[in-house]
């Protein structure tokens, strides 16, 4: 898993209907120091989490299973809120 920050919200007008009620999210790469890792990339929302919160995310495979009871075509997917950092 991976640290990261919502920095934007993703709309789209046309998408696949496996994507139908699943929030999208610009999401900005952070490593264990919260400092910016890369470019952003878009990201699927599996916990309600909301812009400006640091969350935890995964890709390949793991992404599509974010959603529960739901496989998705996704790269990136939310799985976790972060509440600290110790």
């Amino acid at each position: 898993m991976k640290l990261g920050q919502i920095i934007g919200k993703l709309y789209c007008t046309i998408s696949d209907p496996k994507l139908n009620g699943v929030k999208l999210y610009v999401l900005q790469p952070l490593d264990e120091k919260l400092n910016i890792m890369g470019k952003p990339i878009i990201v699927a929302d599996g916990v309600g989490a909301q812009e400006g919160q640091i969350v935890f995310w995964v890709s390949a495979r793991e992404a599509t299973l974010c959603i529960p009871d739901r496989i998705i075509p996704a790269d990136a997917g939310i799985v976790g809120i972060v509440d600290s950092i110790a």
